[in-house]
């Protein structure tokens, strides 16, 4: 029996995607060898890496003006990417602050120039519960760029209407709902992703890029780090990932076999309101720190009104083979991450939970 993945990432990828992997790692399509094993100049894999960046645009609806990228290195070389290729030297860049990640993307990018906080939800207690509010944004005109993270998986909030910018190019870090609902790409300038949430296992990031800003990057920072040097090679200045692209292929496939984004999105919403209904159906025995117009649909967050009975609960969790349920250390409390791997079926075993749980402590 299969464990219910709650891990927040490396997460849980669908069964479907394990067992093609499984039946091909010895002799991937008759070449006699496994995939880990091909040259990534050589047909079987470039096939394999076209297959991933044409379904990544197909389900993003990725305009033509940008670029797949696969990259490595994670979200957290992103931080740094960014404002190394776009942030030049008497000019300064827009964050918008929402939780731990944006935290880490600020505090790279003022290592490499002037890096402003254009909004912020921090509270004095160092928590975030929610997502700024227009009146609480205040954005530079003549900004390099503003840049924000979609999904917050510390804190468990999601930014569900994504501000206006005006000409200053938009970049965000998506790497817990990357594929997760439908997104208008074309509004983003840069769009980066982590694979190890929605999409694959560690070790790949995602990056769509506009064609011409890449272009226009600094071409005076180390060639690895410039976009305009992974657009002009396909992705293949340096060996890729390459399983780690393999699996996020079988990803891919699945999640267009479900319905892609549209299907993935009513599905998770559907997921995330029946597990928030049932924590709040518990009266105050759970309790969930983010209002409702902020809550992610990705990474649930809630306490227990007594906190002495948050051990027992994750071992009685465990022993019901839910896993991954503990807080981020700097939130505390549960976190239960529903990404598109994690079935209905999981959150229904996840529900019985809670609420037994409840009625056995309460």
């Amino acid at each position: 029996m299969r464990a219910h993945n709650f891990s927040a990432g490396p997460a849980g990828l669908p069964l479907e995607a394990l067992e093609q992997a499984r039946d091909e790692l010895l002799d991937f399509e008759g070449t006699g060898m496994s995939i880990l094993e091909q040259s990534h100049r050589d047909a079987p894999y470039a096939a394999v890496h076209a297959e991933v960046q044409s379904l990544i645009r197909e389900l993003t609806g990725a305009p033509e003006s940008h670029d797949v990228l696969l990259l490595q290195g994670g979200a957290s070389l992103q931080f740094a990417m960014v404002p190394m290729n776009f942030l030049r030297r008497g000019k300064s860049a827009d964050y918008l602050m929402t939780g731990v990640w944006s935290d880490k993307a600020l505090v790279e990018a003022q290592l490499v120039g002037n890096a402003r906080i254009a909004g912020s939800t921090l509270r004095a207690d160092g928590r975030y519960t929610s997502i700024p509010r227009t009146e609480q944004i205040s954005l530079d005109p003549s900004a390099a760029y503003v840049h924000l993270t979609s999904n917050n998986t510390v804190f468990g909030t999601q930014w569900h209407r994504y501000p206006d910018t005006g000409k200053v190019p938009l970049v965000a870090d998506f790497s817990s709902d990357f594929l997760s609902r439908p997104v208008d790409v074309s509004r983003f300038k840069l769009i980066y992703a982590g694979a190890q949430k929605n999409l694959g296992p560690a070790g790949l990031t995602i990056v769509l890029v506009d064609r011409e800003w890449a272009r226009e990057g600094r071409q005076d920072i180390p060639t690895m780090l410039r976009y305009r040097t992974h657009s002009e090679a396909d992705s293949l200045y340096n060996t890729p990932p390459t399983l780690s692209i393999y699996l996020t292929r079988n990803v891919l496939r699945w999640l267009k076999a479900q319905g892609g984004t549209a299907a993935m999105a009513a599905r998770n919403a559907d997921k995330a309101q029946r597990l928030y209904a049932a924590l709040e159906g518990c009266g105050d025995f759970y309790r969930v720190p983010v209002g409702r117009e902020d809550r992610s649909v990705m990474n649930v967050v809630f306490t227990l009104g007594d906190a002495s009975l948050e051990k027992p609960f994750l071992i009685g969790a465990r022993a019901a083979r839910l896993i991954g349920l503990k807080g981020h250390r700097l939130a505390g409390g549960m976190r239960a991450s529903l990404y598109n791997a994690v079935s209905p079926a999981d959150v229904d075993a996840l529900v019985d939970y809670v609420k037994d749980f409840a009625r056995r402590n309460g």
